[in-house]
């Protein structure tokens, strides 16, 4: 298969697709920030996979043949003004019976996850939430995978949901919380929506660990939403 990477970053959702397609396969990764590929071109040369690529562009205005197997993204429509415009326009580079796949982020739906007794964690998902879109993203654009599908006049999708979720005291969720935190801090900072000791990122894992324990109420990470459908074959 010959597949097309949207958004590629560092490049985890490309290297994995290059395992999947094998020797006889190839994979291209395309992102606008070139600084971030050559995290991924060396990367690519550690792990010794040859049948993957990487180009800096906008895939909606680069030139490309319409020969892909699969055209595929993650954590990227998000951030598009017309993420159906942008379908509609990929859609044409796949060959008949291709496959179209993107992940996005549902961060609407911390909102029904609050609760009076784990206010740590009611200030983390409000924060990364704000984090979120006063960077651009649309924070609802999970659930508006079907709908942009749909607009793009893309057969029906089929779509999956998952909310990876935990509670025990060894769960690594709360040491990911807060490794995830230590990574925004500085946009955290930026935009003015907290300081360094407001987050306190050395304790927020033991913090978190301690708030579960006490509400017993488990703690839900970031919800994603995966909507993938082909094209009619001839």
């Amino acid at each position: 298969m010959r597949i097309l990477d949207i958004g590629s970053g560092s490049g985890d959702v490309a290297l994995t697709a290059a395992k999947m397609v094998g020797s006889t396969g190839e994979v291209i990764g395309v992102d606008v920030n070139g600084e971030i590929l050559e995290t991924a071109k060396h990367r690519a040369k550690k792990t010794g996979l040859t049948n993957i690529s990487f180009i800096e562009g906008d895939a909606r205005t680069l030139e490309w043949e319409d020969n892909f197997d699969a055209i595929i993204g993650r954590l990227v429509l998000m951030y598009m003004a017309k993420p159906t415009e942008t379908l509609k326009e990929l859609k044409s580079y796949l060959k008949p019976g291709g496959i179209i796949a993107f992940q996005e982020l549902d961060l609407t739906l911390f909102q029904s996850l609050t609760h009076p007794k784990t206010p740590i964690m009611n200030q983390l998902m409000q924060w990364i939430c704000e984090v979120f879109q006063r960077s651009g993203a649309h924070i609802g654009m999970g659930l508006e995978l079907y709908r942009t599908f749909i607009d793009a006049e893309l057969p029906e999708p089929k779509l999956d949901f998952a909310a990876p979720m935990g509670g025990d005291q060894l769960w690594s969720g709360y040491q990911y919380i807060a490794n995830s935190f230590r990574s925004v801090l500085p946009l955290l900072e930026e935009y003015n929506i907290a300081s360094a000791i407001e987050v306190d990122v050395e304790t927020l894992a033991d913090r978190l660990r301690k708030e579960m324990m006490t509400a017993k109420r488990p703690i839900v990470l970031t919800p994603h939403v995966t909507a993938w459908t082909k094209l009619p074959s001839l």
